[in-house]
């Protein structure tokens, strides 16, 4: 599971515009890029250091309720950790071995999230003294034909949702931040 560190952090933010305004230009001074700032049944805003190769990523969601967090209280923040999963069979062994046989609450069995990437599958579960909310995922380096029409054909029903992308999912997500 360590193989290649954290998949991804998402943080839930009080107010998204401004939040978004505040980590263009943080990321962009960075050097990072924006790559998926789209709504496929919530809306987020995702930053990356090494695009568009799959490595460690940390976006934003707006939140449902909550106040401004004091760094001083440690109070808790995050939406939820994903882990990098060196295969599918690696989260499903996960999911059997761990999960199951330790009765941790699982909130979604494994399974292929087609719209987020080609061959993307994952699993989330609950820690069971914080209700931290994790993800152990694996997003193939190759993924096969049958992943990538299994993801167009999610792009495509997703687009058909949203005319405000004038066809095109991956013009909508990309955008230009801030240089130094």
């Amino acid at each position: 599971m360590r193989w290649r560190g954290v998949h991804h952090v998402e943080f839930s933010v009080l107010d998204y515009e401004a939040s978004v305004a505040f980590y263009d230009r943080m990321f962009g001074w960075l050097g990072y890029k924006s790559f998926w700032t789209l709504d496929i049944g919530y809306h987020s805003t995702y930053y990356m250091a090494r695009f568009p190769v799959p490595h460690s990523y940390i976006g934003i969601q707006p939140a449902k309720s909550g106040e401004k967090l004091r760094h001083e209280d440690r109070s808790v923040g995050i939406h939820h950790i994903a882990l990098w999963a060196r295969s599918r069979r690696e989260v499903d062994d996960f999911y059997s071995d761990f999960l199951l046989k330790n009765g941790l609450d699982v909130t979604d069995p494994p399974r292929e999230y087609a719209v987020y990437a080609p061959g993307y599958y994952a699993v989330f579960f609950d820690d069971p003294i914080n209700g931290i909310h994790w993800e152990l995922a694996h997003t193939p380096r190759l993924p096969s034909p049958f992943a990538l029409r299994r993801w167009m054909k999610a792009m495509k029903e997703a687009t058909a949702g949203h005319p405000e992308w004038n066809g095109s999912p991956a013009a909508a997500a990309m955008r230009q931040l801030p240089k130094r």
